[in-house]
């Protein structure tokens, strides 16, 4: 097992997957006590059964700089494969300003494929490799070394296992005509803004229970500031103070650190120094806020005029394409979109791209009463009405 210490190592290994036609990734990483994830571990794979064909990248060996990675991401003609990649492409992008193209997301793929809504990488492994997955070191330190050899074991097989999956996936793909439909998918993935929470935006994150402009106004700077203060401090936002103490915060308004030490919900923290002084300022700025300033709501679905029973006749037509297609329900609608739909929304993802043409299309219809659904056995099909 192959773990590579230094830069030249790196580049070699990359000058080799250069030339090949893809490259599995993943990443071991520690988030607990940090705003932005710690990279520990990168684990690499090429076509092959050689040793040098899968290694282990360490970010933490002194000197070592992942730049020849960084380039082979850049590099268009190798595809680069993930399992679930959101969290990985968020430490690339941060750290190298980087987002691997070409882009293969196995879990998005399978979910198009019919193994069901964010399928994970174990039971794919059990399912097309055949294989059993050892998971003991899931959650062990990996920022401590040396690594051993059971971590070795269960990271390298992160990618190795990753290149049957990837083939065997995109080979469906291909067959099924559906290679597009993962491409329009893997959009949100390649948008560097899906890996930054800008302060101004971090309130829309937090659930609230109503849409008053003046309780949002005061939601959204106690959100600006814990999100400036979480990122400038690399520190968890939760450190800072939880989503309940803000909202807490944002109800009762306090004006001095007499009125914060009566909070319930604040940590003993932040009731004094900096985060006190950026409570108190941020509630001050959130009152001065002038009416026609006032943020909107982030769109609840409570706010909706909802047709609860067209809602239930399009969980039933979606179930039933579902089926027909062989495609994860979430991936096609969530329950928030068929409600959206049922209240009259027409703009949502259900209803575009190749969702449209496998469920919104007839969802339209059925809205507009132009089909009807009849159950045949254990099928429901569509009618003309």
């Amino acid at each position: 097992m192959i773990t590579i210490t230094t830069t030249d190592a790196l580049d070699a290994f990359c000058a080799r997957a250069a030339r090949q036609p893809y490259l599995t990734v993943d990443t071991e990483f520690l988030r607990e006590r940090t705003y932005y994830s710690k990279l520990c571990l990168v684990q690499l794979a090429i076509p092959g059964t050689g040793e040098g064909d899968a290694v282990l990248v360490d970010p933490l060996a002194e000197g070592l700089s992942l730049d020849p990675l960084y380039a082979l991401f850049r590099n268009t003609d190798v595809v680069k494969v993930f399992h679930a990649a959101r969290q990985d492409l968020e430490i690339f992008y941060i750290e190298g300003g980087v987002i691997p193209a070409p882009l293969f997301d196995t879990q998005i793929a399978a979910m198009v494929c019919g193994f069901g809504e964010q399928v994970g990488y174990e039971t794919l492994v059990r399912k097309i490799a055949r294989k059993p997955l050892d998971k003991t070191s899931r959650f062990t330190d990996w920022s401590r070394r040396p690594l051993t050899e059971a971590q070795k074991t269960y990271a390298q097989a992160d990618v190795t296992h990753l290149r049957e999956i990837y083939e065997y996936l995109a080979g469906q793909l291909e067959k099924t005509g559906r290679t597009i439909w993962v491409e329009e998918e893997l959009q949100l993935l390649r948008d560097p803004a899906t890996y930054v929470v800008s302060p101004e935006d971090a309130w829309r994150r937090v659930k609230t229970r109503t849409n008053s402009g003046r309780f949002l106004a005061v939601v959204r700077e106690l959100a600006r500031f814990r999100e400036g203060y979480a990122q400038s401090r690399n520190i968890p936002r939760t450190r800072v103070y939880k989503d309940d103490a803000l909202l807490e915060l944002a109800s009762t308004k306090p004006a001095s650190l007499q009125d914060l030490g009566r909070a319930r919900l604040l940590l003993r923290e932040a009731r004094r120094g900096e985060i006190a002084d950026g409570i108190l300022n941020a509630v001050k700025a959130g009152l001065a806020v002038p009416p026609e300033d006032f943020p909107k709501g982030n769109g609840r679905q409570d706010s909706l005029q909802v047709n609860p029973a067209l809602a239930d006749l399009l969980r039933v037509l979606l179930k039933a394409k579902s089926e027909n297609a062989g495609v994860a329900q979430k991936l096609i609608a969530t329950a928030a979109d068929l409600d959206a739909i049922a209240a009259g929304g027409r703009d949502g993802m259900a209803l575009k791209g190749w969702r449209r043409d496998v469920f919104g299309e007839d969802a339209l219809r059925l809205c507009e009463g132009q089909i009807g659904l009849a159950v045949r056995g254990d099928k429901v099909d569509v009618i003309e009405l």
